[in-house]
C-alpha cells in the first residue's frame, strides 16, 4: 500500500528529505578518502561507479553519464556511519595511559541534482564530501604526545556539464569548489616543570578547488564503460598552530617558536577509476572498478615557521600511490525490487614504520549489500549497508624523551555505513 493519498503530499515529503540532507551534508569516517557518498552504489561497495550513469549521481561520479538520463532528477542520500577503533599498545609503548578508544555514530548526507537542457546536453550539481577523517583518542591515552583528537572535513560543491557527441560517446567535466577544516590536538609533555601536559593545536579553514572529467563509453547494448578523473586540490592552512598551557622551562627551550606562525599547506591526491557495467540478462548485472590514486603527493606537507627569521621544508610521511579494485553484482527479483551486492579492495598508502595515529591508514576492504524499490516511473527508493575494514593499522613510531615511543596495532578498526537514499524523476 502506498503511503501517500495523492501526488502532492508525495512531493511533499521528498522535499522535507531533500532539505534534511542538504542541512547535514559532509563526512567524517576513518578513512579519508570517502567512496561513500550517500549514493545506492552502496550497495555494491561503489562498483560499477563511472558506468552506470542511470540516476542524478552520475553528475558527480561521472559527468558524461549524465547524458543518458531523458529528463531532470534529484536525489538525496541520508547516511549515518559509525566508526569503530581501539588501538592496542605494545609493551614497548614508554607513556602510561589509556588504550585509545573511539566510537562516535555520525551523520552524513549528498544532495545531487541533474537538469536536461537538450536530449544531448545536461547540467548538474553536486553537494556533499568525498574527503574526511575523524578521531577522539582521548587525553589521557597512551599516545597523547603525537595525537589526541584530528578532524578534517570537507565540503563540497560540483557544478557539471555532460555532452552527448553520438550514440556510443559522450564527455563531460566539472569544477570541484571545496571547502576544508581542519583541527588537531596533541598533548605536550612538560617533564622538565613537573607540571600537567599542554596542548597543541592546529586549527584552520580554507577553500580549494579542482576538476573532473569523465567519459563513458557505450559500443553495444548493455553494456557500457566509464572513465573519470578528479584533479588534485591544494590546500593551504595559514596561522594554524597555537601552543597552550607550556611550562617555563619548555617554553624558554622552544624560544621563538611559541610565537611563530606555522602555515601548512596540503595537496589532497588526484584520481582516476574505470569502470564497466554489464547487463547479463533482464534480471542480472555484473560490475567492476579499478581504480589509482596519488597518495604519494598527499603525504609531503609543505610547512612554514615564520618568527624573526622564515624557515620552509617538506614533511614527507613517505606515503605510497594506492590502487582500488571492486566487484559487485545486481539482482532484480521483481519488476520493483533490485537486490545488489558487492566488494572492494584498497591497498594501503603507508608501510608499518611510517604510519603514524593522525592518520592511522592501512589497506582498505568493503563488503556491501543494498535494495532498490521503484515506486512509480519518477521515484526509486534505496536501502544499503557497508562494513568497512580498514587493517590492523601497525605503528611503531619514536619522537625522542617527550613524546616517547608509541608502538602497537589497532584491535578494532572498522566503519559501519547505513543508507537511505531517494530519486526523484520530475
Amino acid at each position: 500500500m502506498r503511503c501517500f493519498p495523492n501526488d502532492r503530499w508525495k512531493n511533499v515529503a521528498v522535499f522535507a528529505v531533500f532539505l534534511l540532507c542538504a542541512w547535514v551534508s559532509g563526512a567524517w569516517a576513518a578513512g579519508i578518502w570517502l567512496y561513500e557518498q550517500s549514493t545506492p552504489d552502496l550497495g555494491t561497495a561503489s562498483a560499477g561507479r563511472m558506468a552506470l550513469a542511470e540516476n542524478a549521481a552520475t553528475a558527480a561520479h561521472n559527468p558524461a553519464g549524465m547524458t543518458r538520463l531523458d529528463e531532470s532528477q534529484v536525489m538525496a542520500g541520508a547516511q549515518p556511519l559509525w566508526l569503530r577503533i581501539e588501538f592496542d599498545p605494545d609493551a614497548e609503548t614508554t607513556t602510561a595511559g589509556s588504550d585509545g578508544e573511539d566510537d562516535p555514530l555520525i551523520g552524513a548526507a549528498g544532495l545531487y541534482y541533474v537538469h536536461s537542457l537538450k536530449d544531448d546536453l545536461k547540467l548538474g550539481l553536486s553537494m556533499g564530501s568525498y574527503f574526511g577523517l575523524g578521531m577522539d583518542y582521548g587525553d589521557d591515552w597512551v599516545g597523547r604526545y603525537y595525537v589526541t583528537e584530528v578532524e578534517f572535513l570537507t565540503y563540497s560543491l560540483i557544478p557539471t556539464v555532460g555532452y552527448q557527441i553520438n550514440d556510443w560517446l559522450s564527455v563531460g567535466g566539472g569544477i570541484t569548489m571545496m571547502y576544508a577544516t581542519l583541527n588537531q590536538k596533541a598533548a605536550i609533555n612538560n617533564v622538565l616543570d613537573a607540571l600537567p601536559d599542554g596542548e597543541l593545536e592546529l586549527d584552520e579553514d580554507d577553500f580549494g578547488y579542482g576538476i573532473i572529467l569523465g567519459v563513458l563509453f557505450e559500443p553495444w547494448e548493455h553494456t557500457r564503460f566509464g572513465l573519470a578523473y578528479n584533479s588534485e586540490v591544494d590546500l593551504e592552512f595559514d596561522d594554524a598552530l597555537n601552543l597552550k598551557g607550556l611550562g617555563p622551562g619548555l617554553s624558554a627551550a622552544l624560544g621563538g617558536v611559541r610565537g611563530s606562525k606555522v602555515d601548512l599547506d596540503m595537496t589532497l591526491p588526484q584520481a582516476v577509476m574505470f569502470s564497466v557495467y554489464h547487463d547479463i540478462n533482464d534480471q542480472w548485472a555484473i560490475m567492476g572498478n579499478l581504480g589509482w590514486q596519488e597518495w604519494s603527493e598527499f603525504g609531503k606537507s609543505d610547512v612554514t615557521i615564520s618568527s624573526n627569521t622564515t624557515t620552509s621544508f617538506t614533511s614527507d610521511r613517505n606515503y605510497d600511490d594506492t590502487w582500488h579494485v571492486a566487484l559487485g553484482v545486481r539482482y532484480r527479483f521483481a519488476p520493483e525490487w533490485m537486490w545488489s551486492a558487492g566488494f572492494a579492495y584498497d591497498s594501503s598508502p603507508v608501510d608499518d614504520d611510517d604510519r603514524t595515529a593522525d592518520l592511522p591508514l592501512d589497506r582498505q576492504i568493503r563488503y556491501a549489500t543494498g535494495v532498490q524499490y521503484k515506486w512509480d516511473d519518477d521515484l526509486t527508493f534505496s536501502a544499503a549497508y557497508e562494513y568497512g575494514d580498514f587493517g590492523k593499522a601497525e605503528i611503531d613510531q619514536n619522537r625522542g624523551p617527550l613524546a616517547g615511543r608509541l608502538k602497537g596495532e589497532y584491535d578494532t578498526n572498522e566503519v559501519h555505513f547505513f543508507l537511505l537514499n531517494v530519486n526523484w524523476v520530475f
